[in-house]
Parts: structure tokens; C-alpha cells; sequence
């Protein structure tokens, strides 16, 4: 593939609109300075937040087009699996979601995009939880 082609073929994701990597890493640091703060979240998290910082990144950059590195890396995302033993009620779930659409509405991102990510966020979040209400 050419150069001009490898660019037109990244513009027709969300990966390659939004500015690829940087975009999802400056996202991700913006979810996780309000979850740093959060007292319903932080407790779910490590005291070292950066393995998870970089494996969210990595993780939204291939799911919205960019190259597979996370999965070459970490294999299958099993988002259900890798989150089982994480108490995920609705609290859980609604503090991830709404700290997660406040990182994605101050990102910069179109419109088309950014409404996309939130309802990709939203369900995402539903799918997760594992404790009733």
C-alpha cells in the first residue's frame, strides 16, 4: 500500500479523525485524573495507575482502527473476563461512564465521533456489570 493510500485508509476510522494514538492517550489521562478523584472508582484501581493507562490507550486506539498492537501485545481483549473480579455495580458503572463522557466531550472530537465513543462507552459500561443494583 502507498503512503497516500496507508492516509486515506486511516481518515476513514475514527482512529485516523481523531489524530491516532496521541489522541486515545491524552483521552485516557483525562478519564484517569477523574478517576484518581473518584472515592466509588479509586478503590477498584492499583496504586500504579500507569499499566492500566497505557492498556486502555492501546486498547481504544485498535478497537476505533489503528493497528492491532494491543492485541499483539495482550492478546484478546476479553473485556468481561479481564474485569470479573472487579465489584462492577451500577454506582461503579455509572461513575465509569460519566467520568468517561467528560474525557471524551473535552477531547476535541467531532461530534460524529465523540457520540459514537459515548454510546460505545455506555454499553461497554452495561456489559460489565457483574453485582446487582
Amino acid at each position: 500500500m502507498a503512503v497516500d493510500d496507508a492516509a486515506a485508509g486511516a481518515a476513514e476510522t475514527v482512529y485516523g479523525r481523531v489524530g491516532g494514538l496521541p489522541f486515545f492517550v491524552d483521552l485516557v489521562e483525562r478519564f484517569y485524573a477523574s478517576v484518581e478523584a473518584d472515592p466509588v472508582l479509586r478503590p477498584l484501581y492499583p496504586a500504579d495507575l500507569g499499566p492500566g493507562k497505557a492498556n486502555l490507550a492501546g486498547f481504544l486506539a485498535q478497537y476505533w482502527g489503528g493497528p492491532p498492537a494491543y492485541s499483539a501485545r495482550r492478546g484478546h481483549p476479553r473485556l468481561r473476563m479481564r474485569h470479573a473480579g472487579f465489584a462492577i455495580g451500577e454506582p461503579e458503572r455509572d461513575a465509569w461512564v460519566a467520568h468517561m463522557t467528560a474525557a471524551v466531550r473535552a477531547s476535541g472530537a467531532g461530534p460524529d465521533e465523540a457520540d459514537a465513543m459515548v454510546a460505545y462507552f455506555r454499553d461497554a459500561a452495561d456489559m460489565l456489570v457483574n453485582r446487582p443494583g
